[in-house]
């Protein structure tokens, strides 16, 4: 009895004392634009306790003793910040802190163990020292990650990471603000990604992780994923106009709707909302002997706003087309022989042309228990039509080989995630739970054998899609201590794939269904704010083409990945920063997409490893160097030694540069990229050749205006972009020939700009 008494008492006087413990919330917001900042990193000074805003900028701190803090803040290009907040008995202290932009000081960075799973150090870094000028550049900020653009520019690139050919997006998720870019089952290959209806000026950051290590990353998500953030809000109005050689035209602006009465001069009004106006038009003939007559249009609207204090609403709408011709992939032979040129085809009226109409809801909810609730909806329109001709005579020797791919696609999906932070004892416990719908309606999916881009002579293929992906994840973010933290995943993707034959009689709707279970676990140790070494293991997939699963009873609908990375983020000066890691990954099946045929095959398992290294050094207060290393051996399973290769899959890669940043308005930079040789086949016996190329990018801004140039291919070599091993036939060839075939890269390409913001 005397026991329970004495701890009765001591749980009333803890209770007490507990009770009169304060409370620090704030809220931290960017200078300029008014806008919540998340990810702020914010610390007690002296006490071991920091934590991170969330995605309204909110962060607080519970039972802190009365007594005066110093609280600081920073993050990556904003100057940091310390003050002085004094808590008292049961108060809780509300603070409101803006933070300005300021140049990036590599010095100032430091490795988190705070949020060491969602850590994106590189390309953060990136964004800011590297301004995006281009739509290709969009995707170069991956490192480690090239494209290789072999249809004219309007067409999706090819994409090549980490010892992959990952054709337009096989093995690789791109998003755009969580909406998927990836088309499953497309008329030309699967999980194809076109990405020029983003806008570069409006991309505000890039996040990326390699491999299958993300338990919210489901399909093509195998050599890694990428997603893309467009601005919420603009600084300024502006309005940019470009023209360069080869007859090359671009318009581009953006409005601040609710600003546009506010001089530059004028602070942006507190207010809870934003919305902006943007738009493009791009023409060019391109340096290809046949005029490409490249047309693109892009437009976007979107709108930021609060329902209520503790919810976030984002609204993006946006719609683009383009159209264009190309000159297709050249052989060898045809430029050695002086019948066409290295800027020649021998089917001039190859092209194609698309649109894409997006619409794109976005809720983030904040609790009073600071629990985060996502949710977000998106619908896009999709068209495609494509003209190519690979083999030229070869099945055809009268009218030649050329190929339409061809459909029309409704996409719409929903994400939502609920997530919990909880702290036992000294550790912090993040649990989400996430919940995907994703359904892709195709209708016309079609392969036919057409003539001059005018007559259709045979149809192949046509017939409708039908594909569902629908998913459940549970991950766990354990910080067990200042130094160590682990995260945990279990995901479940559940596929129904439905096709359509419309040239069979009758029309038989078939459907193939399958699911598969994705684990994944990660471990990060922080040994200082200047060492981290990392652990990251998990199970990925990728689908394949319902056109190919269905027929075959759904086999091989949902090959595994399996991948591991053992890395370290170290910086062992103040102002140099790595990221090392050495990587294996191992495929259940591999595909390769068959373009005359319209197919995708399965061909077999296969492994890759290798090791990549990022580092990044400001070398002065205003220059800075970066540098990527990558290097992978890719091979078939199964498969005798010296016929093993995966063709065209990257051996060794490199990328790099000097960028600058002064106050006096000057700013550009000069980059290298080289890939080396590859083999082209199975047996090495065709290579496809490596090459380098360097570009230049200057700009000099005032108040309210920048004038640019841009360079392309500075040394003006002469590189191939993209090769193949094709067999193909000639007009007056008795027989095919098994060789390269090649799209020629660049030329000296010079643009200048000039931006007006007000």
């Amino acid at each position: 009895m005397k026991q329970l008494v004495f701890i009765f008492a001591f749980l009333l006087v803890a209770s007490r004392a507990y009770a009169h413990l304060g409370t620090i919330a704030g809220t931290v917001t960017d200078q300029t634009t008014r806008q919540p900042l998340s990810g702020v990193t914010v610390q007690l000074t002296g006490l071991g306790r920091a934590t991170v805003t969330n995605e309204l900028g909110q962060f607080r701190f519970d039972h802190l003793p009365a007594a005066p803090y110093r609280i600081e803040l920073s993050h990556l290009g904003y100057a940091s910040f310390q003050r002085e907040v004094t808590v008292l008995d049961d108060q809780t202290v509300a603070v409101t802190i803006s933070l300005s932009t300021a140049p990036v000081a590599l010095g100032e960075v430091t490795v988190s163990a705070l949020r060491a799973h969602d850590q994106q150090l590189i390309s953060n870094l990136d964004i800011r020292l590297r301004p995006i000028v281009n739509s290709q550049e969009i995707l170069r900020l991956v490192p480690g990650l090239f494209i290789g653009q072999h249809a004219g520019g309007g067409k999706a690139e090819q994409i090549f990471l980490r010892g992959f050919d990952l054709d337009h997006g096989t093995d690789i998720r791109l998003t755009v603000d969580g909406m998927p870019v990836n088309m499953v089952s497309h008329a030309h290959g699967q999980g194809y990604a076109d990405l020029h209806f983003v806008i570069p000026e409006l991309v505000e950051g890039v996040e990326f992780k390699k491999g299958p290590y993300q338990t919210d990353k489901g399909n093509l998500a195998t050599a890694g994923w990428v997603d893309f953030r467009t601005r919420t809000v603009l600084d300024r109005s502006f309005a940019k106009l470009e023209a360069g050689q080869y007859n090359t035209y671009r318009a581009v602006a953006g409005l601040d709707l609710l600003n546009l009465n506010r001089t530059p001069s004028t602070p942006r009004p507190a207010t809870s909302q934003s919305a902006y106006l943007a738009g493009e038009y791009s023409y060019s003939d391109s340096y290809f002997d046949n005029p490409q007559q490249f047309n693109r249009v892009n437009v976007l609207g979107k709108y930021h706003g609060h329902l209520g204090a503790s919810t976030n609403l984002t609204l993006t709408g946006s719609t683009f087309w383009s159209r264009w011709n190309h000159s297709g992939q050249i052989p060898d032979r045809a430029v050695d022989a002086g019948l066409i040129g290295w800027f020649g085809s021998i089917d001039p009226t190859e092209g194609g042309e698309t649109s894409r109409t997006n619409a794109n809801v976005q809720l983030v909810t904040v609790t009073p228990r600071n629990h985060i609730i996502r949710n977000q909806f998106y619908y896009s329109n999709y068209a495609f039509e494509l003209y190519s001709n690979f083999t030229f005579f070869r099945i055809d020797t009268v009218n030649g080989d050329q190929i339409r791919q061809k459909e029309r696609r409704n996409l719409f999906g929903y994400t939502g995630s609920y997530s919990t932070r909880t702290a036992i004892g000294r550790s912090q416990w993040t649990t989400t739970l996430g919940a995907q719908y994703r359904q892709d309606i195709t209708r016309g999916s079609e392969l036919s054998h057409t003539r001059d881009r005018i007559v259709t002579l045979n149809p192949l293929q046509y017939g409708n899609v039908n594909e569902l992906n629908a998913a459940l994840y549970a991950d766990e973010l354990i910080q067990l201590s200042s130094r160590f933290s682990l995260n945990a995943g279990l995901r479940y993707d559940l596929f129904r794939s439905q096709y359509t034959d419309l040239l069979a009689t009758p029309d038989p709707a078939r459907s193939a269904t399958q699911g598969i279970l994705s684990p994944k676990l990660n471990l990060y140790y922080t040994a200082s704010p200047a060492l981290q070494l990392y652990l990251n293991t998990g199970r990925g997939f990728h689908s394949n083409d319902a056109r190919v699963v269905v027929p075959q009873n759904g086999r091989e609908i949902l090959p595994a990945a399996y991948g591991t990375d053992l890395g370290v983020l170290v910086k062992p000066l103040p102002r140099l920063l790595i990221n090392a890691a050495a990587w294996y990954l191992w495929l259940e099946q591999e595909f390769v997409y068959v373009g005359d045929e319209g197919v995708v095959e399965p061909s077999g398992r296969s492994r890759r490893l290798g090791i990549d290294l990022s580092a990044r050094y400001q070398l002065t207060r205003t220059l800075y160097a970066d540098l990527d290393l990558n290097t992978a051996r890719p091979r078939a399973l199964g498969a005798e030694a010296g016929q093993n290769y995966l063709p065209l899959a990257p051996t060794f890669t490199s990328a790099g540069g000097l960028s600058l940043q002064t106050s006096t308005g000057l700013s550009g930079s000069v980059r290298y990229r080289y890939l080396a040789n590859r083999p082209a086949n199975e047996d090495n016996s065709l290579v496809a050749r490596g090459y380098v190329v360097n570009d230049l990018q200057l700009n000099y801004a005032r108040k309210h205006y920048q004038l640019g140039l841009s360079v392309q291919n500075l040394f003006n070599v002469r590189w191939k972009e993209t090769q193949f091993a094709t067999e193909s036939r000639l007009r007056d060839e008795t027989a095919p020939v098994d060789e390269i075939h090649f799209t020629p890269g660049t030329p000296f390409f010079a643009r200048l700009s000039l931006t007006y913001c007000w």
